[in-house]
């Protein structure tokens, strides 16, 4: 079976309310730093790689009026931030050792792609990955699962999603792939265990 997996929320830990917190005690910065930066249209072109990291920093340090230096260290702490969820990295290890296939289908900018390559070894579990940033499209565009099926030559019926955002997976699910919402490692596993239970029951034609 095919276990396409996203990374933040997911492989790690994405939390923007938690990640602003940390960085701030005054609740007006924080407000602005979820506004202004990761809620603002120039994240999601990070995303997409359409926007550079200076780029976005500069953009950010004039809309905030903070100085460039300290919107960039907030940078730094939203990479900082990409703890690994070992539970979940467990789990796609005992899954790729029952001999299922394993995909990587995320949102991710190029710095932050570039953080979690030099910091973190999951990669080698994928037999291959699918990231905005790269390919210029975000979920939940329907061309980015367009894309993940074709590049990867998937069947859908074979597929499963697993994204811990509602939208991402329903988005899948148009496209014929299974969707599972993340919550956490274990929960995953049982809904993802149910879901290969079910499929290898199926008749064969």
């Amino acid at each position: 079976m095919n276990l396409i997996f996203d990374l933040g929320g997911v492989v790690v830990e994405w939390n923007p309310q938690a990640i602003c917190a940390q960085a701030f005690d005054d609740p007006a910065l924080r407000e602005a730093a979820m506004t202004h930066i990761l809620q603002h249209p120039d994240w999601l072109a990070l995303d997409r790689g359409s926007l550079a990291r200076g780029d976005a920093i500069r953009r950010a340090a004039s809309r905030t009026a903070w100085s460039p230096s300290a919107v960039d260290s907030f940078f730094d702490a939203v990479l900082a931030s990409l703890r690994l969820k070992e539970d979940t990295v467990a789990l796609m290890q005992r899954m790729h050792a029952a001999g299922h296939s394993l995909y990587c289908l995320s949102n991710m900018p190029h710095h932050a792609l570039a953080y979690l390559e030099q910091n973190y070894t999951f990669w080698n579990l994928f037999s291959a990955r699918v990231i905005s940033c790269q390919v210029g499209m975000c979920k939940p565009e329907p061309g980015i699962y367009a894309h993940v099926l074709q590049h990867c030559a998937m069947d859908p019926a074979q597929s499963v999603f697993i994204d811990d955002m509602q939208a991402n997976v329903d988005a899948a699910a148009a496209f014929g792939i299974h969707p599972l919402r993340f919550d956490h490692a274990a929960q995953c596993e049982s809904a993802l265990n149910a879901w290969l239970n079910r499929v290898a029951s199926l008749p064969h034609a």
